[in-house]
C-alpha cells in the first residue's frame, strides 16, 4: 500500500515553492525547494513524489493564478486540493512570513486535515464566470464616469431639476452645458465620452452574455432562477457562476452561510452575543441577492413581463417562486411594522432568497 504524502505548494507568477509532510500524526514535515512555475517543472515534480512508491495530495490556496496547477495535477491522476485563503489558520502570534514557511504550513495543515477547499470550476464554467465578471466591472466603470460628471458640474453650481439623472430630458440637459473656459469644456466633453465608451461596452457584453448562456450546460438554471422575484438574467447568471455547484451544499443553510448571510456569533458560556452577519463567501453572489430582495417591498404580483420571463419553466419551478414571494413580501411588511432598520429587513429578505435559490436548483438538471 502506498504511503500518502501531504504536498504544500505556495504558488507565485514565477516560482512554486514545494513542503512536503510524511504521513502519521509524528511525520516529518520539510521543505523540498523551490521550482519554476511552468507546467514541464510540475510534472517532474510530479513525477518524483509520486515515482518514490508513495501517493501525494497536493494543495495551493487560490490566486492570481488561476486553477491551471489544480487541473494539470488533475490530469496526471493526482489529487489536488485549492484553498481558500481566508480561511488558512493562523497564529496571530506568527509575526514571520515567507514562501518556505507558508509552503510548510500548507503540507502540515492539509495532513491535520484543517484547509478548507474551494469548488474549482470547470474550463467552461469559468469562462462564463469571466465574461459575467468582465460585465460587472464594466458596469462599474459606467458608475464612476456618470459620478466623475456629476461632481464636475456641481463643483461649477450646474444642478438638474428633473427628478431622475440619465433619463432622456436629462441628456438634453447636458447638451445644452456650456463653460467660458475652453479648458473646463474640453474636460465636459471628455467626461461625456467617457460614459458614452463605458454604456457601449456594457451593451457589448450584456449581448455576448446573451448570446452564450444557451449554450451552456447550466443554462436550465440560469433560466429556472429568474423564475423567482427580483432575480433577472444577470443577477441569475451571476449567481450560477459564482456559487458554482448548488448541490454541494446538502440544505439551504449550508448555503447561506456560504454567502456570509448568517449572523455573526461571539458566544460564551451562558451569554450569547450575536452581531453583523459574517460576509464570508462570494461578495458577489451576497450582493446580488440582497439587490434582488429590495423588490419584494412591493405587494406580491406577477406582471406581465414576468409572465414572459418564466413561460416554459415547470409548475414544480413556479411553485417556489410564487411561494417565495408571497412569503418574502409578508415578511417585509411584519419586519417593518416590528421597527427593524431597512438594512437589517432587506439582509433578513436576501437570507431567506438565498434558500429558494437552493430549492429551485433541486429542480433542475444541468443539459
Amino acid at each position: 500500500m502506498k504511503e500518502t504524502k501531504f504536498i504544500g505548494l505556495d504558488v507565485h507568477k514565477e516560482t512554486i515553492a514545494v513542503a512536503i509532510a510524511d504521513g502519521g500524526r509524528d511525520g516529518e514535515v520539510r521543505f523540498y525547494g523551490t521550482i519554476p512555475n511552468t507546467p514541464e517543472a510540475v510534472r517532474r515534480l510530479f513525477e518524483r513524489l509520486s515515482g518514490s512508491g508513495s501517493d501525494p495530495h497536493f494543495c495551493y490556496e487560490a490566486g492570481g493564478c488561476g486553477y491551471g496547477i489544480y487541473r494539470q495535477l488533475r490530469q496526471f491522476g493526482a489529487v489536488c486540493s485549492v484553498i481558500a485563503p481566508a480561511m488558512m489558520p493562523k497564529k496571530r502570534g506568527d509575526r514571520i512570513k515567507n514562501d518556505r514557511r507558508d509552503a510548510v504550513a500548507l503540507a502540515r495543515l492539509l495532513r491535520a486535515g484543517e484547509l478548507t477547499a474551494i469548488w474549482v470550476p470547470d474550463e467552461d464554467h469559468e469562462a462564463m464566470r469571466d465574461l459575467v465578471r468582465a460585465r460587472r466591472q464594466a458596469k462599474d466603470d459606467l458608475v464612476a464616469a456618470r459620478q466623475m460628471l456629476l461632481g464636475f458640474l456641481l463643483r461649477h453650481g450646474r444642478k438638474y431639476s428633473g427628478r431622475t439623472n440619465w433619463t432622456r430630458m436629462h441628456w438634453r440637459w447636458l447638451g445644452e452645458q456650456a463653460f467660458s473656459s475652453p479648458h473646463q469644456q474640453f474636460v465636459f466633453a471628455e467626461c461625456i465620452r467617457r460614459i458614452e465608451d463605458a454604456q457601449a461596452r456594457c451593451d457589448r457584453l450584456d449581448r455576448m452574455l446573451e448570446e452564450a448562456i444557451p449554450g451552456w450546460s447550466l443554462a436550465p438554471l440560469v433560466k429556472a432562477l429568474q423564475a423567482l422575484r427580483g432575480i433577472g438574467l444577470v443577477i441569475a447568471a451571476t449567481l450560477v457562476t459564482e456559487i458554482g455547484d448548488l448541490g454541494r451544499f446538502r440544505t439551504p443553510k449550508h448555503l447561506m452561510s456560504w454567502l456570509g448571510l448568517v449572523p455573526s456569533e461571539a458566544s460564551t458560556g451562558t451569554r450569547t452575543r450575536r452581531g453583523a452577519i459574517t460576509k464570508t463567501g462570494n461578495a458577489q453572489a451576497r450582493a446580488m441577492l440582497v439587490e434582488a430582495a429590495w423588490s419584494y417591498r412591493l405587494p406580491a404580483r406577477e406582471e406581465k413581463r414576468y409572465r414572459i420571463r418564466v413561460e416554459g419553466l415547470s409548475e414544480e419551478i413556479r411553485a417556489i417562486a410564487w411561494k417565495a414571494q408571497a412569503r418574502l413580501c409578508q415578511r417585509y411588511r411584519r419586519l417593518v411594522a416590528a421597527g427593524k432598520s431597512q438594512p437589517k429587513v432587506i439582509t433578513a429578505i436576501a437570507r431567506e432568497l438565498a434558500g429558494f435559490v437552493w430549492d429551485v436548483s433541486r429542480q433542475v438538471q444541468p443539459s
